[in-house]
């Protein structure tokens, strides 16, 4: 944090460059020197600092600095009378300013930022010699600063900085606070980290405070011998928590539209321009060239033409997801179903251990060549911005670990009809297997970070340097060598939200799916996501780098996993239920197996009938959006009849001329 005048800027950004060993004579020439004066002139305030290892520049920018760049980029934002308007800086107090009081939100920040990083060119009439270390670097005419120095490998990296103010701050009210395990400052999360990781936590806070009645209920029928009556509290127990995952999705929706119309989040989120810090590629989709052509001179093709293209779009989508189903039923499947049925037959547990440590290495691998498909088909697709791309990575990457997770286990219940083993199965994935989870997700950053910190020690030994240099005392270093917060399928459409969602959905379908073969399964997942919370913010705070802003301000794709893991949860529950009423196998439609089909259609139609009943908007959130959009037609209309009794001489001369 540094003072100008009565301002107090707070540095956000770094660039990372190596450390030099030759120094230039003429500083004119060098290329750091040059990199800092060119930040600089577009406004930024910068800070240089020498690390062990490497230099680090930090950027921080005036709110006059963001106006421009906001201006430019035609950013549009949310007016006091609730209307989107582009961003003036003239014009500020007519906007509605942030839950932390600042004008932009930390996603609109992040994208000026990289539009005036990324936007230095060399607009004199000559090429410029650029050196550094001894090298030297031809910036040609009109060509873009960053993107050559990161081509020649002088720029390393860049990345978000934390603010250490606000950084304390929630690490105290957030993830330092045990008192109420649920309770977390949303908006605080929201000005910090942006949209999309915020409405995570918010979605893993109801989740976890709705659990707490299943869990209860399914604890008591645990610890109570209900005896001759456990047919009939099951079911009981069955139709409760269906309802439950039913009504926890359908006021999600009406939390997630409440958290919405409190942020102020501009129009910018639905039109995503990606969330990469580098690759300045848009991300968004947009009809080709030759189309708008198209548009513009022959309307009579227009129609044909784009209806053409958008029907290809979407035979590509299905040819893509065909290919992934494909694959998971052809390659994946049959890997599953053996390596459960030999898991079932083996008698030897040293064996089985073997067995399990070489199916863990051989699903590893299968994931990642899975991943690593779906996202080169993914850029194929006609989708229309970052996050409808990450959404359709989710859908295909999740059929995956879907079929790796459960087919296991519908093996032993469906099949074998062994709940013993299925009781088993249950409780080592929801305690072993969330526990190392965990362990592994907080303490591998930590691991890699502490041996990167030893590597850069270990190189400077080498050259045989005083061991007492080599103390990390810049912050910026420390934040450069942790790890970022990314996929464990990739970092080309998704981050970390993709394994914290992806843990969740599974966690969920298999609590839900298998409820009746193991009601206190609740529990164990209620505390789990108890600890899940802190850990996780821990993780953001303290082990990883401040995460890159996403757009997006809803669970995306996850929301419609969850909606097709309850349905699978009433097929498979009815089933459990089946086999424990006839436990004979003779498949006779008496009373209780005809009322076990029934229970099924009925949930079935309460399922939708409920998701239709329930409305996804609180009336409040109506109300406010009709009362702006009635301020917003009355501004206007007042305008335009000032406009059109003579107020605006251009109009009348543009009448005239027509």
């Amino acid at each position: 944090m540094k003072k100008h005048g009565n301002e107090e800027h707070v540095f956000e950004i770094g660039v990372v460059i190596p450390r030099r060993v030759v120094q230039e004579k003429d500083e004119s020439c060098d290329c750091a020197y040059v990199l800092v004066k060119e930040f600089e002139k577009v406004g930024f305030v910068v800070e240089r600092v020498i690390g062990i290892a490497d230099e680090f520049i930090k950027l921080a920018a005036p709110l006059e600095t963001l106006g421009r760049a906001a201006a430019e980029l035609q950013i549009k934002k949310r007016t006091l009378i609730g209307m989107d308007l582009q961003f003036e800086v003239e014009e500020v107090e007519a906007f509605v300013k942030q839950p932390d009081g600042s004008v932009f939100s930390w996603y609109e920040r992040f994208q000026c930022y990289c539009h005036l990083i990324y936007g230095i060119v060399n607009n004199s009439k000559s090429v410029k010699t650029l050196k550094f270390d001894g090298k030297e670097i031809h910036w040609e005419i009109g060509e873009n600063l960053l993107l050559k120095l990161e081509s020649v490998e002088i720029v390393k990296q860049v990345f978000p900085l934390h603010d250490e103010q606000k950084r304390k701050k929630l690490l105290r009210s957030w993830a330092l606070q045990w008192w109420d395990f649920t309770s977390q400052p949303i908006d605080e999360i929201y000005s910090y980290y942006g949209a999309k990781i915020a409405i995570y936590f918010a979605f893993l806070g109801m989740f976890t405070r709705w659990m707490l009645f299943p869990a209860a209920f399914g604890l008591t029928l645990q610890l109570i011998d209900f005896g001759s009556l456990k047919l009939v509290v099951l079911p009981i127990f069955f139709i409760m928590v269906i309802l439950w995952a039913i009504m926890f999705s359908q006021f999600w929706k009406r939390k997630n539209s409440a958290l919405l119309a409190r942020w102020p989040i501009s129009s910018i989120v639905a039109a995503d321009q990606g969330y990469k810090i580098s690759g300045r590629k848009s991300s968004s989709w947009q009809p080709p060239m030759e189309l708008m052509k198209v548009f513009e001179t022959d309307r009579a093709k227009e129609k044909e033409i784009f209806q053409r293209h958008e029907w290809l779009g979407r035979l590509m989508r299905f040819r893509n997801d065909a290919i992934i189903i494909f694959s998971i039923i052809c390659l994946q499947l049959p890997f599953e179903l053996a390596y459960a049925h030999l898991y079932e037959v083996l008698d030897s547990d040293i064996i089985k251990f073997g067995l399990t440590a070489v199916y863990l290495f051989a699903i590893q691998y299968i994931t990642k060549i899975g991943g690593k498909v779906s996202v080169k088909l993914i850029m194929n697709e006609n989708n229309e911005n970052t996050e409808k791309r990450a959404d359709s990575l989710v859908y295909k990457v999740f059929g995956l670990y879907f079929m790796q997770t459960y087919i296991g286990i519908f093996y032993h219940a469906l099949l074998h009809r062994n709940f013993s083993t299925l009781r088993q199965v249950l409780i080592q994935r929801l305690l072993l297997s969330e526990v190392l989870e965990n362990l592994v997700e907080n303490s591998l950053p930590y691991l890699k970070y502490s041996y990167k910190k030893y590597r850069v020690r270990h190189k400077k030994n080498e050259k045989g340097e005083a061991r007492e240099k080599f103390q990390f005392t810049s912050r910026v270093e420390k934040e450069y060598l942790k790890l970022s917060y990314s996929a464990s399928i990739g970092e080309e459409l998704e981050d970390g939200l993709f394994d914290d969602f992806l843990e969740l959905a599974l966690q969920f379908g298999m609590i839900l799916m298998f409820a009746c073969a193991f009601p206190p399964a609740f529990a164990f997942a209620a505390v789990n996501n108890l600890m899940e919370i802190r850990t996780d913010a821990l993780k953001l705070l303290v082990i990883l780098r401040r995460p890159v802003p996403r757009a997006a301000a809803t669970v995306g794709a996850w929301l419609n996993i969850f909606q097709f893991l309850i349905l699978m949860s009433i097929c498979t529950n009815c089933a459990l239920l089946a086999w424990l009423y006839d436990e004979e196998g003779k498949w006779k439609i008496e009373p209780g197996l005809a009322a076990i089909l029934i229970m099924e259609h009925v949930l079935l139609l309460t399922k939708f009938g409920l998701s239709r009943f329930i409305p996804e908007e609180p009336a409040w959130v109506r109300a406010n959006r009709a009362k702006h959009t009635t301020q917003a037609q009355d501004m206007c209309s007042k305008k335009l009849l000032r406009t059109i009794s003579g107020g605006d001489k251009t109009f009348r001369e543009g009448k005239k001329l027509e």
